[in-house]
């Protein structure tokens, strides 16, 4: 259950708007919003759960995240709220369980920031 995470899914904010990477130049606000995105990912087990969010046809529960990625349940529910407040996913509370999708737009935005189409070599 995920009795520590008070944002309903209305107050979860979407991801602040990013520039690609590949872009001329960021402002300081597109470099922030950016290194946010990047601090929600930087946790391998965030990564993972990001993964069978994105792989799964429905919302997952989190008391389904607990066995595939070895945590326990309270420290999924730390990564899940991590993930909620960056904006990456939505929470719907179905009685005592938690269930997590990713935002599409979220998708989108992380599509967009990892866009380097002609900034290198």
């Amino acid at each position: 259950m995920l009795d520590s995470m008070t944002a309903s899914p209305a107050e979860a904010e979407p991801i602040a708007c990013c520039a690609p990477l590949g872009a001329s130049s960021l402002s300081d606000g597109e470099a922030d919003a950016t290194a946010a995105i990047f601090r929600a990912l930087g946790d391998p087990a965030r990564v993972r759960i990001v993964n069978v969010l994105a792989t799964s046809r429905s919302p997952v529960c989190v008391c389904n995240l607990t066995e595939p990625l070895g945590l326990s349940q309270p420290t999924v529910s730390h990564h899940m709220k991590k993930l909620l407040e960056a904006g990456l996913v939505d929470r719907d509370q179905r009685g005592r369980w938690a269930y997590f999708s990713l935002r599409q737009d979220a998708v989108a935005t992380l599509a967009a920031v990892a866009d380097l189409k002609g900034a290198c070599c």
